[in-house]
């Protein structure tokens, strides 16, 4: 009888019991969390930013590994979310990563709003976004940021910005994580190591990447306070990545390439805020003022590159930066754009440049290794006489200012350019400057012996040597870029120093000083 009561107890304390039993999640990165933030220790992020719409992200970190959890969102016109335009609930898993993304409908055009999370009683920050304008705004402001590598400092220049109310988006150009194990490419004197301490291959390795970046104050500040529209480069899969194939891949060490990829693939999207499609590269409506045309260079399209300038097939049909169908959207959004500014993103250099050094002269990762292809977009600019093109470039982490022409001792001294390059520097990874051997000295005379020789009359501006962000503001008749910089790349500071400031008039396809 004791028995069969004992059992009875047992039983019943089962059967009574209104939750099942998860098993405790153990998060590698808890030594960097804050508590206070909890569960939502990621922040919150938009982007894409269309003129009736816009994605909203977070990441709900629970304490048990629950196969499905249920988050409520609101999106209002002011902080306080007294104005509420949209809310529902939303649903997430382990599947993604508890990541939560949204796409936020029936919005007005350039205006403001404010967004947040609940999940389990506990609130996230609330995060700023805003749609694109419909009419020609009186000016417009993006900045312009590529290349941040955790090893190597803190991300000054994402911090700077999230203190700016004056923004309409952030471009990302890529590079926004690195696939590097502990040492293979940071610096060991800044006390910031990559998590996990090897290369990332797994779903898990990549994820924990992204959440390390994103645990970074700065990173998280900045997407809290505004929209991103990004593109990935390279290092979110592996360096000088193409479409079946990346030089950091060895196939019989790794695994398969395209495994790897679409591992790479999937948490690019659980954590950017991105619109979900077959392609990532799009295009983004500002009204009159203009269209911003995103292009994808690393996995649309792009073909292994060749070896050598003097390769016989560098300029096959086979060699393909964009790929024909990335090509001939891209030359369509160009002719039919109604917009009076054409702002392309761009991940690496577009224009032709000799970079002068004596080990490295032409980058056969950028578009002088895919010479056929842009041959097609520079003629599809000049026939039909599109203007005000506006280049937007990262990948070198150095600053640049480029008149654009195919042949720079040719037509360009005839005819002038074509469109407009500026280049952003990195947020921190190294550059020139900081390579073994290449002092100030040096980076500085063969910066003044490349701008005033003849190896690149297309060129501008450079700076080999600092690190920070690139604002591009578009006016009715001018179009201005300014580059700051952090002041240090290995000490925390949001003060930021205007280093240089080019004006680009409309219909001119040229680069001025702002005097001129």
């Amino acid at each position: 009888m004791k028995y069969f009561l004992s059992l009875l107890s047992v039983l019943l304390l089962f059967s009574c019991s209104s939750e099942p039993q998860y098993p405790r999640l153990e998060d590698p990165l808890a030594h960097l969390m804050d508590e206070s933030m909890k569960p939502f220790y990621y922040g919150v992020a938009s982007g894409d930013p269309l003129q009736d719409a816009v994605i909203i992200w977070t990441k709900v970190s629970p304490e048990d590994s629950i196969p499905q959890i249920e988050v409520d969102w609101q999106v209002a016109t002011d902080d306080a979310f007294s104005d509420l335009v949209a809310q529902g609930k939303v649903k997430t898993g382990p599947e993604d990563g508890y990541t939560v993304k949204l796409d936020v409908k029936g919005l007005q055009a350039g205006t403001r709003y404010y967004y947040q999370f609940r999940y389990d009683g506990a609130r996230s920050p609330i995060g700023k976004t805003m749609t694109a304008t419909s009419e020609e705004a009186e000016s417009l402001k993006f900045a312009v940021v590529s290349c941040s590598n955790y090893e190597f400092g803190p991300f000054n220049a994402y911090g700077a910005l999230a203190e700016r109310d004056d923004l309409n988006a952030v471009l990302h150009l890529g590079d926004y994580i690195y696939e590097y194990g502990v040492g293979t490419y940071g610096d060991s004197t800044t006390g910031r190591f990559h998590e996990p301490p090897h290369e990332i291959l797994s779903l898990s390795d990549y994820r924990t990447r992204y959440a390390q970046y994103r645990l970074d104050k700065d990173l998280r500040d900045v997407h809290q306070a505004h929209p991103f529209i990004t593109i990935w480069d390279d290092h979110e899969i592996a360096n000088d990545a193409y479409k079946d194939g990346a030089q950091n891949h060895q196939s019989d060490q790794e695994g398969s390439y395209m495994t790897r990829r679409e591992i790479a693939e999937k948490v690019y999207y659980e954590w950017m805020p991105v619109r979900e499609s077959q392609n990532l590269y799009r295009s983004f409506d500002y009204g009159e003022s203009a269209e911003l045309i995103m292009l994808d260079e690393r996995l649309a399209g792009r073909t292994a590159p060749v070896d050598s300038v003097n390769d016989p097939t560098i300029n096959d049909a086979s060699r393909a930066m964009l790929g024909d169908a990335q090509l001939d959207w891209f030359q369509n959004r160009l002719s039919s754009s109604k917009a009076k500014w054409k702002i392309i993103g761009n991940q690496v250099i577009f224009s032709y440049l000799d970079w002068g050094f004596p080990t490295f002269s032409i980058n056969l990762d950028s578009w002088d290794g895919y010479p056929r292809e842009r041959s097609e977009i520079i003629n599809n600019i000049r026939e039909n006489n599109i203007q005000n093109v506006v280049f937007v470039t990262g990948d070198t982490h150095t600053s640049w200012a480029l008149e654009v022409t195919e042949d720079p001792f040719g037509d360009y001294k005839q005819n002038g350019a074509i469109a407009v390059e500026y280049g952003a520097t990195s947020i921190n990874s190294g550059n020139t400057n900081e390579r073994e051997g290449a002092t100030d000295e040096l980076v500085i005379a063969h910066e003044k012996n490349i701008a005033g020789s003849s190896i690149n009359p297309q060129m501008k501006y450079t700076n080999m040597r600092d690190h920070g962000y690139l604002e591009l503001a578009l006016y009715a008749d001018k179009a201005v870029a300014k580059w700051f910089y952090t002041p240090s790349r290995v000490k925390a500071s949001r003060e930021m120093i205007l280093g240089m400031q080019k004006v680009t008039p409309l219909n001119s396809n040229k680069v001025l000083d702002p005097e001129e």
